[in-house]
């Protein structure tokens, strides 16, 4: 045929069984092991993976030899990272090994050891095992599957403890990861203890939120740092997100953003800097959080303080002179015997992701990326999900190894329980796309069997395979309750799946095993499989100014009128008494 004159290179099928007519992966070949593992060809001009990893970077009077390393005598190793140099397989990596059904337990140890793979696990939270809790340890590198992190937290207004254990449930239910508590509000150590004891997956925070509150940030000093990284550090977190990548040469480079800094962590601390007039002291005193850290086995996420916060500001001079630094820190923190992630934007143009993935491959020399979104597009708020999930798929073919969901409440308020639901689903989706794409060995497999249950008109099947059977059940049994060979949306003589089935020629819809025995009517729709569809519909105009005037009946707005909290339109004071009096919303009632 006439196409094969331009048939791509296929280098490898990721279906274990090989079954269909799909040529295979498009993308490089494995390459486990090498900078190159499970990565997209490069578009031309693309900046090439660096020559170097974690093995350059030792700390001193540390030794290369044929198999690992020799450390001081007495050298007692802590991290996983200094396990992997030494040759041991801890049985954190043979776990990992366990899920990562493609990876060998020596080759997650050699990955570790190379830092292009971390697996965060805080030697206390790994601890909380025996109590029931605990963390299951996983992955985050290009050799496995790309992961998902999920943020909650309690804020100022709303939320709180329990709200926040209820959300870390769901997350996990709904396949995240990791996920990062964020809370700015509330009993922040109360919170931060009881996710962490109750979790399985691996908890992040930004250790600067608890830092600034009861103190201005003008207030920080190098005590205070470190007393709040060593107690979270003893309370289980198992990865901390620290902005030391934002240096005072940077600020300036802001001042034509047309949105600035949008990172909490990066502003607070610009703002540090402006008033002391002096370099970022997470910069500065990095070699003495790396100690600490270490200790505990607490993973970096080197934070990007300076991402931009929409497409006008995307891979601009700010944003590429902090990825730098990222580059000596992730180093820096090798050379301590940490293991590094670094974190990326942000809002990109679809256009950019790739450069953006493959120059902080380059730079980081592999270290694990941990992007949130990119959102390829600024205006559609209420859908950031979607418009991140776009660009979370090609950030995780093209080197990203840990997306960061973005909910449809991003940019508008705190995500609620369903918020949380629909960013897991949509960055699930992102991930699993990009590992059928990168071609992980068994990635498609799932795909397939939901395939060949499809083609057999197998709904049971098809349900049981669904990534959210309830709502696959919910959607088709909205309009027929009777398990037919054929779907509402074609009915009987229009269905092609139905009549390809039928063809004696085809292979299609006659899979051993998915066969249905015989017609059955469905079960009725539980109270779950309900409100699912009666969720579906918008909310009438009414219940939406209902919903939208309580805060402003509780500021004493007047008729008409939003209240005046902006901070164009009221002083500081005012703006904190109505700030007062927005907290008092999400606290119950005083006993009578």
């Amino acid at each position: 045929m006439s196409f094969e004159r331009w048939a791509p290179r296929v280098t490898h099928n990721p279906s274990t069984l090989r079954e269909g007519t799909n040529p295979g992966s498009f993308a490089n070949p494995p390459d486990i092991g090498g900078p190159l593992s499970f990565s997209s060809p490069d578009t031309p001009g693309m900046p090439p993976p660096s020559s170097r990893s974690a093995w350059d970077f030792l700390p001193s009077g540390w030794r290369r030899e044929a198999g690992g390393c020799q450390a001081p005598a007495g050298f007692r190793p802590v991290t996983q990272l200094e396990h992997a140099r030494l040759g041991s397989i801890t049985e954190q990596m043979r776990r990992v090994a366990e899920r990562e059904r493609h990876l060998s337990a020596e080759q997650v140890r050699d990955e570790v050891a190379a830092g292009r793979m971390i697996l965060p696990c805080n030697t206390v939270h790994y601890g909380y095992r025996s109590a029931g809790h605990g963390l299951d340890p996983m992955a985050i590198g290009r050799a496995s599957v790309t992961k998902v992190n999920a943020n909650m937290g309690a804020s100022p207004v709303s939320s709180g403890t329990r709200e926040e254990l209820d959300k870390l449930e769901w997350a996990e239910r709904w396949g995240a990861d990791t996920v990062m508590d964020l809370s700015t509000g509330g009993n922040l150590d109360e919170c931060r203890d009881a996710i962490v004891r109750h979790a399985r997956v691996p908890i992040g925070t930004v250790p600067v939120y608890s830092m600034v509150i009861g103190r201005r940030i003008e207030d920080l000093t190098e005590q205070v740092i470190m007393d709040t990284l060593l107690q979270q550090a003893k309370q289980g977190v198992d990865y901390f997100t620290i902005h030391a990548g934002v240096r005072r040469a940077h600020l300036p480079l802001i001042k034509q953003r047309l949105i600035g800094i949008v990172s909490r962590g990066g502003s607070l601390l610009a703002k540090w800097m402006l008033v002391h007039g002096k370099e970022n002291p997470m910069y500065t005193h990095f070699d003495e959080i790396c100690d600490i850290m270490r200790e505990y086995d607490v993973s970096f996420s080197l934070g990007d303080g300076l991402r931009p916060g929409g497409l006008a500001d995307a891979s601009d001079a700010a944003q590429l002179g902090e990825l730098d630094a990222l580059g000596e820190l992730t180093e820096r923190a090798w050379r301590k015997g940490c293991q590094v992630m670094v974190e990326g934007p942000g809002h990109v143009p679809f256009d950019q992701i790739e450069y953006n993935m493959k120059l902080q491959r380059r730079i980081c020399h592999g270290a694990p990326f941990y992007v949130l979104g990119p959102l390829v597009t600024d205006v559609f708020p209420g859908y950031d999900h979607i418009t991140s999930c776009i660009g979370a798929t090609a950030a995780a073919y093209h080197g990203a190894s840990m997306l960061c969901y973005v909910t449809p409440k991003e940019h508008l308020g705190l995500p609620k329980k369903d918020d949380v639901k629909q960013g897991c689903v949509a960055y699930k989706i992102a991930a699993h796309a990009a590992d059928v794409a990168l071609g992980i060995p068994g990635s498609r497999d799932w795909d397939d069997r939901l395939t060949k249950a499809r083609a057999a008109l197998n709904w049971e099947k098809h349900f049981e395979e669904a990534f959210d059977s309830d709502l696959a059940r919910a959607y088709h049994d909205e309009d027929l309750d009777v398990d037919t060979d054929f779907c509402a949306m074609c009915g009987h003589d229009w269905c092609s799946v139905r009549i390809s089935k039928e063809i004696a020629e085809f292979d299609s819809g006659k899979a051993e095993g998915y066969q249905r025995a015989r017609v059955i009517t469905s079960p009725a729709l539980n109270a779950e499989q309900r409100a699912l569809l009666e969720r579906r519909g918008v909310l009438p105009p009414e219940e939406i100014h209902r919903l939208a005037s309580k805060t402003r009946r509780v500021l004493a707005a007047e008729p008409g009128h939003k209240a005046a909290c902006h901070s164009d339109l009221a002083n500081d004071a005012a703006a904190q008494e109505l700030q007062e009096n927005l907290i008092q919303l999400r606290r119950p009632p005083a006993a009578e």
